[in-house]
């Protein structure tokens, strides 16, 4: 049974890390229906290895890019490369204060609150609507574009709210390139991951034991291959102007998250 609930969340990790319907919201989703009972260090752990799994996925997909920005950087001068540095920099400077500032707050949120839930999913739902209606352009990002991108992240934190969907959404609405759009995204929260990852490990507050290495193991896998998958397929959606069809999904769980709670 914790074998079949580790790959059912390292699937739905892998799949919604990338595709605009909040992974954090399917998640907290998943536990309730699961009726996961694990203790706060499990959770946590397993948390930390599906995260790890969803960057080593991004981290793959775009190697070049990645490789491109580091020989930039290394070559101690102002290019493309510094400049589109600085510009993911930027864009974590508001997830990580509202994430430092505001940690316990945030964290009482993520306690099966399926009513805020099924809320925030509505309101993703609306903001892919609208960037699925956006001009198609070949604008660039640029570092104001950077500081209001960041700012979705930060407000992406909320459980229901997809990340992808709130960062790509607003770089299509401010003009971006679709695909450059995408990729500054996917790109921009690879810190931010490894980072909360560091941070998590540094507490103190994980516990592991022997008998969940197999689930952990089994989650990572599963994060990491459906985040391959999911994460070149969004590319491509997000290409195609397609993104009202994951608007349509997020307007019928949030209703129907929203209905179970009422009626319970």
């Amino acid at each position: 049974m914790e074998l079949l609930k580790a790959i059912i969340l390292g699937i739905i990790q892998g799949l919604t890390e990338f595709l605009p319907v909040s992974s954090s919201g399917h998640l907290e989703l998943a536990k309730f229906i699961m009726n996961d009972t694990s203790v706060g260090e499990q959770s946590m752990l397993m948390t930390v290895v599906l995260h790890a799994a969803t960057a080593l996925s991004t981290i793959l997909v775009f190697r070049k890019d990645i490789a491109e920005i580091f020989r930039g950087l290394f070559q101690f001068k102002l290019n493309d490369s510094f400049w589109f540095a600085v510009k993911i920099v930027l864009s974590m400077i508001p997830a990580v204060f509202v994430g430092l500032m505001f940690e316990e707050q945030i964290e009482s949120l993520f306690s099966k609150n399926l009513l805020l839930v099924g809320a925030m999913l509505i309101v993703t739902g609306a903001i892919l609507f609208l960037a699925d209606r956006a001009k198609h352009t070949e604008k660039d990002v640029s570092f104001w574009d950077a500081v209001l991108i960041g700012l979705s992240q930060a407000i992406a934190i909320l459980p229901g709210i997809s990340r992808s969907g709130a960062t790509i959404s607003t770089s299509v609405l401010l003009g971006v390139d679709r695909a450059k759009a995408a990729r500054f995204s996917f790109l921009m929260v690879i810190p931010l991951i490894l980072g909360k990852m560091a941070k998590d490990i540094l507490s103190g507050e994980i516990t592991y034991s022997q008998e969940i290495l197999l689930p952990l193991s089994v989650g990572f896998i599963a994060a990491f291959f459906t985040g391959i998958l999911a994460c070149t397929w969004m590319i491509k959606i997000v290409k195609a102007s397609k993104l009202s069809y994951f608007a349509y999904y997020c307007f019928i769980v949030g209703i129907a998250a929203i209905i179970w709670t009422i009626t319970r």
